[in-house]
């Protein structure tokens, strides 16, 4: 694989490639580094508040305890 970042002066740019990709598909993919999505935060139980019925909220907690309570079995 070959990856690269580089600032380009013009608007045309040459591309070399390994002798070895040579008859093979391959992606080229040219995009602005400022144009990625910043990475979202996680999220926690807490955002899902009132998404949820009280008795669904019930059920995933007590899941969610039962597999701790098995993996510390294992530990």
């Amino acid at each position: 694989m070959v990856r690269t970042i580089l600032t380009p002066e013009h608007t045309h740019i040459e591309l070399d490639i390994p002798a070895e990709y040579v008859g093979k598909k391959i992606e080229i993919i040219c995009f602005s580094l400022n144009e990625l999505e910043p990475p979202q935060a996680k999220k926690s139980m807490s955002d899902f508040w009132g998404t949820l019925s009280d008795q669904t909220s019930d059920d995933l907690r007590k899941h969610i305890q039962d597999s701790r309570n098995e993996w510390e079995r294992y530990i």
